[in-house]
C-alpha cells in the first residue's frame, strides 16, 4: 500500500501534471482529448492518493514476532491446516491489504482466518464456505523469529 501511494506521489501524478500542463498549451481545451484525459486521469490519481493516505493514516504496526514459539493462532501467524480428505495447505494471515493470495497469504478477515484465529494446534475446526461446512485440523502454527 506504501509502495503504490509512494509511486503516485513520486512518478505517475508528476508525470499526469506535466501532460495536462503540455495540453493546456495548445489552446482550446474543450476539444482537446490530452486535455479531458488528462484531468480525468488526475482525478482518479488524486482520489486514490486520498484513499491510501486515510488507509495510512489508520494502519496499525503489528510485530508477529512477539508471538513466536506461541502454538496459538493470531494475527501474523502462518498456518498449516488439513482439510477433511488429508490435504494440507500453509496460509499467513495478514491484513486486509498485504493479502496475496498466490503466495498463501490470508486477509485476517477471510473465512479460513477467521476461523482460524484463536485456535491452537490440535484444534479441529468448522469451515464455514458457500454452500458447505467443511472440518480442518490445525497441524502447525508459527511465527517470525524475533
Amino acid at each position: 500500500m506504501r509502495n503504490e501511494w509512494l509511486d503516485l506521489m513520486d512518478n505517475e501524478r508528476p508525470r499526469m501534471v506535466e501532460a495536462v500542463f503540455w495540453a493546456a498549451s495548445n489552446g482550446d481545451r474543450s476539444e482537446n482529448g490530452d486535455y479531458l484525459y488528462g484531468k480525468k486521469r488526475l482525478r482518479e490519481i488524486d482520489r486514490r492518493i486520498r484513499f491510501l493516505t486515510k488507509r495510512l493514516e489508520i494502519a496499525e504496526v503489528t510485530n508477529p514476532s512477539l508471538h513466536h514459539g506461541n502454538d496459538q493462532i493470531f494475527f501474523g501467524a502462518t498456518v498449516t491446516y488439513a482439510d477433511e480428505s488429508g490435504q494440507e495447505r500453509t496460509v499467513t494471515i495478514t491484513g486486509i491489504d498485504e493479502a496475496n493470495s498466490a503466495k498463501g497469504e490470508v486477509s485476517w478477515i477471510s473465512p479460513v482466518a477467521r476461523t482460524l484465529l484463536k485456535a491452537r494446534t490440535g484444534d479441529v475446526l468448522k469451515l464455514v464456505m458457500p454452500g458447505r461446512v467443511e472440518e480442518i485440523e490445525v497441524m502447525e502454527v508459527s511465527y517470525p523469529a524475533p
